[in-house]
């Protein structure tokens, strides 16, 4: 049986994903999902062994080629002095054959990440590692100067790393206000499908199901600040789409959305908390608060944020999301 190209794209596409996940049974896998014989996906098969996408590992089992390229960029050589010049000469060749939205994309973020290094970080030296293989391009950027979480947390006295890690999820958080918007590593997060910042024994990470997080890691040598991206050469994301998720009529970042279990270690209960999550919310006119994975919330909590804050800023609209049984009842209890 033949098929036409975009079918026969998609079959090839989810035949390398079932690879690269090392589904045990990838043929027929990929056979029964497409109602079509096995001979048919061994010559798909053959043709990715031939063409050098896939390689053979032994009977039945591939897996996907990967290439990897690695730069390293000085400051006092001029290296951190253009980020369109970094992007051009570690990102733009490997990425110059993908779709115009993916090409948007990484344009986007990695000069955002890249103009971080060079206006906040205080960095000499700069590694940067790009691995591609047929479905996905990841970029890491790792710089040996102070550590982004640090840098947040004292700039703005914070009394935790986690407290200045939380702000992250909002956006609009900058060092430098009379250079930059705040936006950069907000928005490139929600870019991107996977997204990793690791730094002063923490990870930030955000993926394409919005799922952030706060990690811990013990890599007690590492230095400095490590950004870890990764997107599908295939995705269909518009940058303007994302954009557009949080932006007003006018095209301006007016919303945002805080994913409080991944703030919180178990549910909220106090004043304070409320108020660490109030922190900056002026600067927006919308706000969603996802309950999800939140079990409770203490009246305290509730009525911080949903009665004094609401009360004392009328223009900022507070949504509460994927609230359960209980944490609506007590939020009904202090709206009412």
């Amino acid at each position: 049986m033949k098929f036409n190209t975009e079918m026969k794209r998609n079959i090839i596409l989810y035949l390398l994903e079932k690879i690269d996940q090392k589904d045990p049974a990838v043929s027929k896998a990929v056979a029964e999902c497409f109602s079509v014989n096995q001979n048919t996906i061994h010559t798909y098969i053959n043709e990715l062994v031939s063409d050098q996408v896939i390689r053979r590992v032994k009977r039945g089992q591939y897996e996907l080629f990967k290439s990897e390229y690695k730069f390293r960029l000085k400051r006092s050589a001029g290296d951190l002095d253009s980020d369109i010049a970094a992007y051009d000469h570690c990102l733009l060749d490997h990425i110059k054959h993908l779709g115009e939205n993916v090409r948007s994309i990484w344009g986007y973020a990695f000069s955002e990440m890249i103009n971080n290094v060079m206006d906040h970080s205080t960095a000499e030296n700069v590694e940067v590692i790009i691995e591609q293989d047929y479905l996905n391009t990841t970029a890491i950027i790792l710089d040996d100067g102070i550590g982004i979480f640090k840098k947040i947390k004292e700039h703005f006295h914070f009394a935790t790393l986690d407290e200045a890690i939380s702000e992250l999820f909002k956006g609009k958080l900058t060092t430098d206000a009379e250079n930059h918007s705040g936006e950069g590593i907000f928005f490139s997060s929600k870019l991107m499908d996977d997204f990793y910042i690791i730094s002063d024994g923490k990870v930030f990470s955000n993926n394409k199901f919005d799922n952030s997080k706060i990690l811990n890691y013990t890599e007690s040598e590492f230095k400095g600040t490590c950004v870890w991206m990764r997107l599908s050469n295939y995705t269909n994301k518009k940058p303007q789409d994302v954009f557009d998720a949080y932006a007003d009529t006018d095209g301006g970042f007016t919303k945002t959305r805080i994913p409080l279990k991944n703030i919180f270690d178990s549910s909220p209960v106090s004043r304070s908390q409320a108020k660490r999550i109030c922190n900056r919310l002026e600067q927006f006119e919308e706000v969603l608060l996802d309950f999800e994975g939140i079990g409770w919330m203490g009246q305290g909590f509730a009525h911080q944020l949903f009665v004094v804050f609401a009360k004392g800023h009328p223009d900022i609209r507070l949504i509460p999301i994927n609230m359960n049984e209980d944490v609506t009842k007590m939020y009904v209890h202090v709206t009412t």
